[in-house]
Order: structure tokens, then sequence, then C-alpha cells
């Protein structure tokens, strides 16, 4: 069966430091479809972010580029496997240069926390509880 896959495209300032950054953060980078202008980080088998250069990603699209850290442009939001895994990814970001968000969200079948990345790209990392996912 095919899988649809999703790549989001991120401008950043600097695309060795966010490599890093995310890579801190326990993704992997693919050499295959990186550059010095371009990081491909994949976060799971069918979910790869595009980190460009501003010069790079100012090649697909005449609009002006958004400044993630006054404007929120999207927000994008990863599921865990426990709530141990939103608090360690979360944990890791901060870690790593990121900058936690807002207050923990726990509605206890429900747990999420976020960050902003470093160039203030907005990421949510949410658990459920399945069995609410099923009733």
């Amino acid at each position: 069966m095919y899988q649809q896959m999703i790549f989001v495209n991120l401008a950043v300032d600097d695309v060795a430091a966010s490599r890093k950054f995310f890579t801190e953060l326990g993704y992997s980078i693919n050499p295959q479809f990186s550059t010095d202008d371009c990081a491909c980080v994949v976060i799971s088998d069918t979910i790869i972010a595009m980190l460009l250069s501003k010069r790079r990603y100012q090649d697909f699209t005449k609009k002006r580029i958004a400044d993630a850290t006054t404007t929120s442009e999207v927000l994008l939001c990863l599921s865990a496997e426990s709530r141990e895994k939103v608090d360690s990814l979360v944990d890791a970001a901060v870690a790593a240069g990121g900058t936690a968000n807002d207050d923990v969200q726990d509605h206890g079948y429900m747990y999420g926390r976020s960050f902003d990345d470093l160039d203030g790209h907005s990421w949510e990392v949410m658990w459920m509880d399945p069995a609410a996912v099923q009733g």
C-alpha cells in the first residue's frame, strides 16, 4: 500500500546550526537530499522536514518569508508514544538551544508540550491515550 509522505519546508537562518539542533533531538539527516543550503531531516518514514536557507527557500515562492520569531506561520505537531517521550523531546529541544512554549497541557487522556526551534518555528509534541481515541 502506498504511504503518503509529508515534506515540511522551513526557512532557516543557519542550515548547519539547524542541522545540529535536530540531530541533537535524535533525528537523522538524509545526506542524499542535503547540501550547504538544505538539511533533509528524517522525522519518520513518512515525515521529512526540509530546512532550507532563506535564499534557497525563496527559489520556491514569490511570497515574503515569514519571520517565525514574531509571526505564527504554522503549528507543527508531532505525536509521541508516551508522556515521558513528550517530555524528553521537548527537554532535548530546550537543551539544544530551543525555547519551551506555554504551559504543559494535561487533560488526563491527552498530554502535550511545545517548543520553538532556533528560527522560531513552533513544534508541539502530543501524547494521547489510545483507548480515548478508540472510544
